[in-house]
């Protein structure tokens, strides 16, 4: 399958909905920390997040995805880590 690095952050307004998008996104989650996740999905995949989240998101609330070039050096500072499993499954 071809699937893709992506950066999904977001700023959720109410406590509710909060849980639920870091719950929903938890499943896909591969990196990352707080309200910033980093997933490896295909574009099906993809599409399905952006619908799910679509749902569960109201109009004051912000989501950015952004896709990760893989030719991009990783730099990790501190206690940070990077994905590097080459093959993964979602359970």
């Amino acid at each position: 399958m071809n699937r893709n690095l992506y950066l999904i952050a977001y700023d959720i307004c109410d406590p509710r909905r909060l849980y639920r998008v870091c719950r929903y996104l938890t499943g896909y989650k591969v990196g990352g920390q707080k309200s910033v996740f980093e997933i490896w999905v295909t574009p099906a995949e993809l599409r399905e997040i952006r619908a799910r989240l679509g749902e569960l998101m109201e109009k004051e609330d912000r989501l950015h995805i952004l896709n990760l070039d893989p030719r991009m050096k990783v730099r990790c500072h501190g206690n940070a880590s990077t994905f590097t499993a080459q093959h993964f499954s979602i359970v």
